[in-house]
C-alpha cells in the first residue's frame, strides 16, 4: 500500500479547508457529515433493492456504430498511402550514407531523415506558405550530383553565390578569412597539391577531376580565388583527404538541392564495399548480414543524433 501523506501541522492548515464543511452559515464536524451522508445512502439502497424492485438502467441515446463498408475501407487506406507518399516526396525522405567522405559527421551506414521542404526553390504560387529559406554557410546538404543524374551526394556548403574560396595547405579561406572547422576529420592523408592548395594547381590529367571542370574553373578564378557564381554553391566533405567534392567536379546548381539531413534515425556498422553490391545475390547476402548482426552492429549511441 502506498504511503499517504500525513495531516498538515495545525499552523499550516487553511481554516477553510476540507476539515470543515461550510453550509448555510453553520459548521458541522467532518465525522457528522460522513455519517449523515452514509446513512442517507444506506436508506436509499434499502428502498431501491427491496423485493420486486430493481435499479433502473441508464438511458442512452447513442446510435449504433455503423459498420465500415468495403469502399470506405479502401478509401481510408488510399488516403493514408497518399498522405505518406506526399510526406516522403515533399517533406522528409530517408537516405543511407554509403561513403566516408563526411566522416566523422556522418559514417558509412548512417540512416538519416532529410528535410526536403525548406531548401526547395521558392515557388511563386505558394510563396509565403512554404517555410523556404536560403542555404547557409556550413550547412550539410543532400543534392543530386551535378555530373551524374540520379546519384545523391551529401556535402557541407562552404561557399554561396558571391563567395571567394581558396585552400592553402588544406585550410579553407572564404572571402580572405581562414575558417575554423572543428568538425573536420583529423586524418590529413598524403599531401596533394591540387586538393590542398585549390585552385592554385590545374586539375587537368587528374583521373578524379571531371574532364570539363578545369575549363569552367579557369573562367571563375580571380586573383587566385574561386568566385562562386549566382545560382550555385561550393561543397566539400568533412573528410577532406578522402572526399571527391566541388574541387573535383565543380559547382552545385541550386536546382539540384534536395534537403538538409535532420537527424540519424538508425546507424549500422556497414562494410565499406556494400555500396558496390548491386546484384540481387549481393543484396540478399547484405540483408542476411544485417538481420544476423542487427543488435551487435547497430551503433545505438548515434541514434537520434542531430546532423550539424
Amino acid at each position: 500500500m502506498p504511503n499517504l501523506p500525513g495531516p498538515e501541522p495545525a499552523a499550516a492548515r487553511n481554516p477553510r479547508s476540507d476539515d470543515r464543511l461550510y453550509f448555510s452559515g453553520q459548521t458541522f464536524p467532518l465525522f457528522f457529515r460522513s455519517w449523515h451522508a452514509g446513512e442517507c445512502f444506506l436508506w436509499w439502497l434499502i428502498l431501491e433493492l427491496r423485493p420486486g424492485t430493481a435499479l433502473p438502467k441508464p438511458i442512452t441515446n447513442k446510435p449504433e456504430k455503423k459498420k465500415e463498408t468495403l469502399p470506405e475501407s479502401i478509401a481510408g487506406i488510399a488516403s493514408v498511402l497518399v498522405s505518406g507518399l506526399f510526406i516522403i516526396t515533399f517533406v522528409v525522405q530517408a537516405f543511407e550514407i554509403p561513403s566516408g567522405s563526411m566522416e566523422n559527421t556522418l559514417l558509412i551506414g548512417d540512416h538519416v531523415f532529410v528535410d526536403r521542404l525548406s531548401p526547395a526553390l521558392k515557388a511563386s504560387y505558394v510563396g509565403p506558405l512554404m517555410p523556404y529559406r536560403k542555404v547557409r554557410h556550413g550547412e550539410v546538404i543532400v543534392f543530386v550530383h551535378p555530373a551524374e543524374q540520379g546519384l545523391y551526394v551529401v556535402k557541407r556548403i562552404m561557399g554561396v553565390p558571391g563567395d571567394r574560396i581558396r585552400l592553402k595547405d588544406g585550410v579553407v579561406y572564404r572571402n580572405g578569412e581562414a575558417l575554423n572547422e572543428p568538425y573536420l576529420n583529423p586524418d590529413r592523408g598524403r599531401a596533394d597539391p591540387y586538393r590542398d592548395n585549390f585552385p592554385d594547381y590545374p586539375g587537368a590529367g587528374d583521373p578524379n577531376v571531371l574532364a570539363e571542370w578545369p575549363l569552367v574553373l579557369r573562367d571563375h578564378v580571380k586573383d587566385g580565388e574561386l568566385v562562386v557564381p549566382p545560382g550555385s554553391y561550393f561543397g566539400m566533405g568533412d573528410n577532406r583527404s578522402h572526399s571527391l567534392d566541388s574541387r573535383y567536379w565543380g559547382f552545385i546548381p541550386a536546382e539540384n538541392l534536395i534537403g538538409r539531413p535532420l537527424f540519424i534515425y538508425w546507424s549500422f556498422d556497414t562494410p565499406e564495399d556494400s555500396v558496390t553490391q548491386t546484384s540481387l545475390v549481393d543484396r540478399a547476402r547484405s540483408l542476411g548480414y544485417t538481420l544476423v548482426h542487427f543488435f551487435g552492429k547497430t551503433r545505438w549511441g548515434r541514434m537520434f543524433h542531430p546532423v550539424r
